[in-house]
Formats: C-alpha cells, structure tokens, sequence
C-alpha cells in the first residue's frame, strides 16, 4: 500500500522568498556603515582651512663700507747685516790676548786681539839698522863725488872715475830707498798685531783662545771672529714676475719711492718701517723671481740677521674702496658672487672682483656700486630670484684688523688711510 504525504499549497508559497528578505537585510546592514565614513569624511574636508604659504625670509642687509685704503703687496723675507766682515790676522804668530767679550757691540778700530808682537819688534829694529847704514853709504858717496868734482878741473880725476862715484851715489840713494821701504813694512806687521775691528756692530764669540798659533793671510788666514753691522739692517725678500711688473709700472707712473712695512713672527702689527733701496738687476730664471733689498733703521740692535719676517710693500696710490664681510662672498663656481636685495626684495646675486682682507672685511674691486643693499646675513636663505623681507645692517671693520678665518687667499694687503 502506497502512503503519500499531502502538502499545503499555502505553505510551500510563502516559504520561497526567505532567502532574498536575508540578503536585503544583510545589504542594509554592510551599507550603513559605508554611508558614515563617505559622510564623516565629507564632513571633515568641509571643515579643513586651507593651508597659508610660508612667509619670506628675512636677511640682513647693508651698503657697502667706503673708506680710502692703500694696498700693499706681501712679502716674506729675512733680515741681513748692512755689512758684515770676517776678522782675520795679517800676520801670523801666537795668540797673546783677547780683549772683547763674546757677542758684545764694538766701535769702529776697537781693539779685539793681540798677536805676540816680539818677532815684529825686533824685525822692526833690523830694519831701522838697515837704513841708518843706508844713510852712511849714501853720505860717504856724496863726499867721494864732491871730492872728485873738485879735482876735475885740476885733470887729477878722470872723466871715467867720475861717472862712477855718481853712480855710486845713486845706488846708495837706492839703498836706503829700499831700507826705509823695509822699516815701514816692519812697522805695518808691528800694527797687524793688534787686530781692530774694521766696523762698528756686534760681535761674535771668539773662535781662537790665546795661546794659539794663527795663520796670517788676506782670505786663508786663520777666522777669529765676524762682525756685523746691524744698524741700519737689511731685509732680503724675492718677489714674482708678476708683482714686479705692478710696482714697475707704479714707479713709472709717478709714485715715489715705496716704503715698507716689517712684522716679526710673533707681532701682530708692522711696527718696524724702512725703505725699499735695491732691486737686482735681473730675474732669476729657474725660479722666475727677482731678488730686492729693504734698509730698515734698527738703534738698539734688536733685529738679528737670520730672522724672518712679513713685509708689505705699498703697490700704488690711494683709492677709494668699497667693503663688506668676507663671509657675504659666495662661491659660484670659478667666480665670486655677491647677493643684494632690489627695491621690491627681489635677490639678484652679482659677480664680484675682490681684493685683500682688511680688518676683517674684503675689499671689492668691481661689480657692485655704494648704493647696493648687500645680504650681510642670512644668505643661506636667500636664493637668487626669490623675494626676501629686509631688515638693516651695518658694517664695520674688526677691532682686531685679522682676517677671517677661512678667507680667499687673495694676494696683496691694504690699510686705512682715513
């Protein structure tokens, strides 16, 4: 027997459509979320201010420094003695004394040494002997002369006999010539005993003691000493082709003649002056430089030949200068730069010429004019072409007048005038 089941018609109708009501709520339920966030979000790009652009930079910024300078070229030399002479004996012996003390300051023919003058004595008294006979022969030849020419008359002399007493006459004369010349070169080894100083300056030590035998000679004799003259002294320097040629066409110019200005090592000013007196007359060919010669005034002998020291050499006239800090130059490849501000506060960078550091400052040759605004400060953050908000500066020489440290080796150095 087959058992079937009945369905009701009503149920089977409304069971279908429950799967599509599930998935309408799931929708209702996953877009919910999706319309807060889209509407958060609009809410806040409504709310958002706009973003304001940065301000200008601001700089410092100042005229360029006016003031009259001289330029001066510089130099590193050494100073030298004016003269300078190696003391030694003219004639050769022993050593008897030492009559200065070691690196003292000696006159002009002040004694130094003694050499044992008793040879030369008694050489000297030999001499003088020599020419007292001299002097008898002589006489006694002039009485046989005068004799003989009175009895010419009387025919008791011949011609022939007469001819020679005048001839021994002469010869005695000769003699005793030659006598007195001995006597005089005696008495000359006599005064080379005492060796003077030839010129006035400061010693050095002693360098035979007494009781040493010295050679005497005029370049081969035996060295007791140098002096040298430090009053005034000299300073040596070389210069290159290149200054030459400027302080050439300087003097050809007119100017006058250049003075100089010397500082030692230790000294932070020139403090010592002098006048430039010689120039060789030729440049060296090997090194393409040409030796010149300073003479500085030196009274108490401080300067010591051997020193080195720094020397500015004036290079022309006076000129009117413009000046700014040698930290506003900027470097743009192989050229110098500086940055000024227009009158709207527009950048524009500038090529420069520069010259020497003066008490901090360089000097500018060419490329801007007094009226410039130069960007003394701040020029890290001013770029050429941009606009910048200024305010006004100064500027000032350096107490000091040393330059900057890392400033452009330019050559040459200058000094206020006024």
């Amino acid at each position: 027997m087959n058992m079937h089941t009945a369905i009701d018609p009503a149920d089977s109708v409304e069971a279908a459509p429950a799967p599509r009501a599930s998935a309408a709520r799931r929708a209702a339920w996953i877009g919910l979320p999706l319309v807060a966030v889209i509407g958060a979000a609009t809410l806040l790009h409504r709310e958002q201010p706009a973003v304001a652009a940065p301000p200008a930079p601001t700089v410092t910024v100042a005229p360029p420094l006016q003031r009259t300078v001289a330029e001066w070229d510089d130099y590193v030399g050494r100073f030298e003695p004016s003269r300078s002479v190696e003391v030694r004996p003219r004639v050769s012996g022993a050593i008897s004394a030492v009559h200065f003390t070691d690196g003292a300051t000696v006159r002009a023919g002040q004694l130094l040494f003694t050499i044992d003058q008793r040879p030369f004595a008694a050489a000297l008294a030999e001499a003088q002997a020599g020419v007292a006979t001299a002097r008898s022969d002589l006489l006694l030849a002039r009485a046989n002369l005068d004799r003989a020419g009175r009895l010419v008359a009387e025919d008791a002399v011949s011609k022939g006999e007469l001819d020679q007493l005048t001839a021994r006459v002469r010869a005695a004369g000769a003699q005793l010539a030659a006598a007195e010349a001995r006597v005089r070169a005696r008495a000359l080894d006599m005064e080379f005993t005492q060796v003077r100083a030839p010129i006035a300056g400061r010693v050095s030590d002693r360098r035979i003691d007494p009781g040493n035998l010295v050679a005497g000679g005029d370049t081969s004799g035996t060295l007791l000493t140098t002096i040298n003259a430090l009053d005034p002294i000299y300073f040596a320097f070389d210069g290159s082709e290149a200054l030459f040629l400027k302080n050439k066409r300087a003097r050809a110019a007119g100017v006058s003649a250049p003075e100089v200005d010397v500082r030692l090592q230790d000294e932070g000013d020139y403090r010592w002056h002098g006048r430039l007196d010689f120039t060789d007359n030729g440049l060296d060919s090997r090194s393409g430089t040409i030796r010149s010669r300073a003479v500085l005034r030196n009274p108490d002998q401080f300067l010591t030949p051997g020193m080195f020291g720094n020397m500015r050499l004036a290079s022309g006239a006076t000129t009117r200068a413009l000046l700014v800090p040698d930290a506003a130059v900027q470097t743009d490849q192989a050229r110098k730069t500086l940055l000024t501000v227009g009158a709207d506060g527009t950048v524009t960078a500038k090529p420069v010429t520069l010259g020497p550091v003066l008490a901090g400052l360089r000097i500018v040759r060419s490329g801007i004019s007094p009226s410039d605004r130069v960007v003394i400060s701040g020029t890290q953050m001013a770029m050429p072409g941009t606009k910048v908000q200024v305010r006004s500066g100064t500027i000032a020489p350096a107490s000091g007048g040393d330059a900057p440290p890392g400033a452009a080796p330019i050559t040459g150095e200058a000094t206020f005038t006024s």
